[in-house]
């Protein structure tokens, strides 16, 4: 996208003044010349008005008009255009003032009114103008696509708002301040900055109806600084009140004001008397624009409220935008605008999709701050108003709409609204969140109607508010979602329930799990999973759709068989997936990271499932792809659920964890080395002492194995006596029982795994990034810690199976991991592993190409593991190594298709033909 510094903003600002249209389209943005001749309107209130088209680019026309009318001639005369050019940007311009109205379809259909007609005064500095303009200048040797074009038109409008979101959010926080200085308690601060957000965005929102900035001119001349808490209150109880039932003394300054109603102003506050700052803070906010704002990020502007670690401990995150879409469109969204597309020439076809719409519900089990009700409305309402305008489209070109009839606004728009704030529905636990949701979805609702304005010239009046959401203030996981709305094919359940892991739940979570699946034990599920839980039971048989956003480990791992069994028992399919991606709140502070699944449901055949991968780490652009199917692990792959195995399921040897010391006195640093091998006795019983960090690192320890030494031997070494003396004290001081009774025997690791011979050593946790697990593989004079596994490997040969691209894919396909990494488990990714039987051909073959992996890494003594498996950075010889390696195991498996997903299915499928099940 262009960019457009400070010379060339004046300088195109000055042929913007001076209307010279085509200049500025073909010579400084590099449209095309225009291809239609001039057109004519006569409406019967107004005379003529000629329009001329002065630029083009792949079908979007740019038309002028040398006058400015008013609002609803613009809509009438915008209309009738639309019968010749149906992507079009309208600027009318006299000698003073212009009004661009910019392109509406669909790709810009969620974009705020106020954003998409757009005055210009001349001679005025116009920088967000100056922006659109560079957002749609046209580089020489570019050719981008018409939907490209539209895009960049909508980021752009979406870089205003967000610009205007930043504003918003430290004008927030300026006013939270002054109550903290004044010592309003949370709750009430709260309640009070949603009225008053409320308040704000009606004065800039036409919500008053010919009155604007009402509030803010009440707080000016009806308010000091003393009273203004009073003064507050006394305002809030009028607009909670008919305007029938008010008692007012006659000229109070109140009786202005409309009666809101919608439960938000009717809850009674009491305020201590409020700083001076606050009332200059909220002058200030009262001059911001506050209808450029998307309710969607009000909950992120409110989260400066709520407490870090109480948030921290309730698992709350809070979706953006970007991945409520990536919800809500694969889910019902997109499938709606197909059918739009599909429909666009077929009145019938319309109107049953209108029809469709309003049958349609939308819950949120979790909605937190509203943020999936809030752009779901939105972007229905949006999809609406496409429908409408399509349809007066084609009724005027049927001759059914006269020019009268566009300007006297006879389309009976405002009772064919069918998408309503009651068929959303939410369920939330704590009160300031929900009453955020309720108040931003008042909002937005407001928005929607200011658009249908703009394109009817009518929209419905909601003062006082008689239709809201149904915000429910429970726990979700504690009630029947059968009493927010019953359940039917037309209810579509999406949001984004907390994240709190299954060893992080509190009591009081882990009780609500249990009830949600109607267990009394639990083995691995986390705490979000009783969602889909209570999915499960609130559909029962009825069709329907759904999806939730959640830690990417619904998906992998030991939990998956517990999880997706009943999913799958009950006839659901994967509509879509995204694969493990890094996700980012829009919380205040320290941006909370967290690597995120999203997965939605149906019992549909049609469409095809998407499927949607991100390179290592998650942050990538993401590719998505129409697949056959998904199954439990997000692959497309066979459904297959693996279980834990407390034995290996082939002839691969028992893995055991690490020998764990219980006692610092055990362990021998780099820097107490020379001390200790000092000691003549203590030397003969130094052993390399490895961890993960040792492993990989080529960090150097040391520890004491003291195994089957004589205590007099012991006794004649002052600092093994030291040392067995130091890690008694240690075990005699810990809280834990069993580590007290082993202060019996000092001088032994608590836990000794230590195999005989030859070890094969496995990390826990491995990167994403790496082609191979970077196992190690020692003579018996080492020592493994309790952070890494071990096992006996005489020959190599586990060495080998854990090095191929085999054992890494199945990892990756379907264990755990640490947030994107894959980790290592013994009873479930390596006791689960399905290595067929090796004869002892294909044995010894494996077994040559481990130790030629081994011999090669030995070529590399100065690089440690983590350099040496670095993608970046990995010998080319020990790469080639891998490959042979690679290829004796793929032999063995009979692989025909060696890609990471060929592998896996054969894995998936090999595991199905051992354990005689797929569930």
């Amino acid at each position: 996208m262009s960019t457009i510094n400070s010379v060339d903003s004046a300088m195109i600002l000055a042929v913007v003044d001076s209307r010279d249209f085509r200049r500025l389209f073909i010579e400084r943005l590099g449209w095309h010349n225009p291809d239609h001749p001039p057109l004519s309107f006569d409406l019967d209130s107004g005379g003529a008005y000629t329009f001329t088209q002065v630029a083009g680019y792949k079908g979007l026309r740019i038309w002028t008009c040398p006058v400015v009318p008013d609002r609803r001639t613009q809509r009438a005369l915008d209309a009738l255009l639309g019968q010749y050019s149906t992507e079009r940007l309208v600027i009318f311009a006299d000698d003073v003032r212009q009004e661009w109205r910019w392109p509406r379809k669909t790709q810009t259909g969620g974009i705020n009114a106020k954003l998409m007609v757009h005055p210009h005064t001349r001679g005025v500095h116009n920088q967000s103008l100056v922006t659109r303009l560079a957002a749609i200048t046209i580089d020489f040797d570019d050719d981008v696509s018409l939907v490209d074009l539209l895009d960049r038109m909508r980021d752009a409008f979406n870089a205003e708002a967000e610009t205007a979101s930043v504003q918003a959010a430290r004008l927030m926080g300026r006013l939270y301040t002054e109550l903290e200085l004044s010592a309003v308690p949370s709750d009430a601060a709260t309640l009070l900055l949603a009225r008053l957000l409320f308040l704000a965005f009606a004065d800039d929102s036409d919500m008053w109806v010919g009155q604007p900035e009402l509030f803010k001119t009440h707080l000016q001349e009806h308010t000091t600084d003393a009273t203004l808490h009073t003064d507050l209150v006394a305002l809030f109880d009028v607009l909670s009140t008919d305007e029938r039932s008010r008692d007012l003394p006659s000229g109070s300054p109140l009786t202005v004001f409309r009666y809101v109603n919608g439960g938000l102003f009717r809850d009674p506050l009491t305020l201590p008397r409020l700083t001076s700052g606050f009332r200059k803070a909220l002058l200030d906010a009262c001059t911001f624009d506050w209808s450029l704002i998307s309710p969607a990020v009000f909950g992120s502007m409110f989260q400066t409220v709520k407490d870090k670690a109480a948030r921290r401990e309730g698992g709350e995150h809070y979706t953006t935008e970007e991945n409520i879409l990536k919800t809500i469109g694969p889910l019902f969204l997109d499938e709606l605008h197909d059918r739009l597309d599909a429909a666009w020439d077929d009145r019938s076809q319309l109107t049953r999709l209108h029809n469709d719409l309003g049958r349609l519900r939308v819950m949120d089990p979790a909605c937190g701050c509203g943020n999936f009700l809030i752009v779901a409305y939105r972007e229905l309402r949006a999809l609406e108003l496409e429908v409408l305008k399509r349809r007066r489209q084609l009724d005027l070109a049927a001759g059914a709409r006269t020019k009268q009839h566009l300007m006297q606004g006879v389309f009976e728009v405002q009772s064919d609204i069918k998408v309503r704030l009651d068929h959303f529905y939410g369920i939330e636990i704590d009160p300031w969140p929900a009453r955020i949701a309720q108040t931003a979805l008042l909002l937005v609702d407001h928005l929607a109607n200011q658009q249908l304005a703009e394109e009817f010239g009518v929209a419905p009046d909601r003062l006082p508010i008689r239709i809201s959401p149904a915000i429910h203030l429970r726990n979700a996981l504690q009630i029947d979602w059968q009493t927010v709305v019953p359940a039917s094919p037309d209810v579509v359940i999406v949001g984004n329930p907390p994240f709190s892991g299954d060893r992080l739940a509190t009591p009081d979570q882990k009780e609500d799990l249990r009830r949600a699946w109607d267990r009394t034990t639990l083995k691995h599920l986390d705490y979000v999973t009783g969602w889909y839980a209570k999915a499960l039971a609130y559909y029962g048989t009825t069709p329907g759709k759904w999806a939730f956003v959640s830690t990417n480990s619904v998906a992998q791992g030991e939990q998956v068989a517990e999880l997706w069994g009943p999913i799958l028992l009950a006839g659901w399919r994967v509509r879509f997936a995204h694969r493990s991606f890094e996700w980012l709140t829009e919380s205040s502070g320290e941006r909370a990271a967290v690597h995120v699944s999203i997965v939605g449901f149906d019992r549909a055949r049609t469409p095809a499932p998407q499927l949607w991968t991100y390179a290592p780490g998650g942050k990538a652009p993401s590719q998505v792809t129409r697949v056959r199917h998904i199954n439990p692990y997000l692959l497309d792959a066979p459904t297959v659920l693996v279980h834990t195995h407390e034995q290996p399921i082939s002839d691969l040897p028992e893995v055991m964890m690490g020998n764990m010391p219980r006692s610092k006195s055990l362990v021998v640093t780099a820097a107490q080395y020379d001390e200790v091998a000092a000691d003549p006795v203590a030397a003969r019983y130094l052993r390399r002492y490895l961890g993960t960090e040792e492993l990989l690192s080529g960090v150097e320890r040391w520890c004491l194995w003291l195994v089957g030494v004589p205590q007099v031997e012991i006794a004649a070494s002052p600092v093994l006596s030291e040392r067995v003396e130091g890690s008694r004290a240690e075990r005699l001081l810990s809280r834990a029982e069993s580590t007290r009774k082993m202060a019996s025997t000092p001088h032994l690791f608590a836990q000794r795994t230590q195999p005989a011979g030859p070890v094969l050593v496995i990390p826990g946790v491995s990167s994403e990034r790496r082609h191979f697990l970077a196992v190690g593989h020692f003579d018996g004079d080492v020592v493994t810690s309790n952070l890494v596994f071990c096992a006996a490997d005489p020959d190599s040969y586990g060495f080998g199976i854990l090095s191929s691209s085999m054992f890494m894919d199945w990892m990756c396909g379907v264990g755990g991991r640490l947030k994107s990494d894959p980790r290592f488990s013994k009873t479930f990714n390596y006791n689960a592993f399905p290595l067929p039987k090796a004869g002892s051909g294909p044995r010894a073959e494996i077994v040559d190409a481990a130790l030629a992996v081994q011999r090669t890494r030995a070529e590399f003594p100065d690089s440690p593991l983590e350099s040496l498996y670095n993608p970046a950075r990995m010998p080319a010889a020990l790469l080639q190594m891998h490959g042979e390696l690679d290829d004796a195991v793929d032999a063995l498996f009979e692989v025909t298709d060696r890609s990471r997903i060929g592998r896996q299915r054969l894995l998936l499928s090999r595991y199905a033909d051992m354990r005689g099940s797929i569930l």
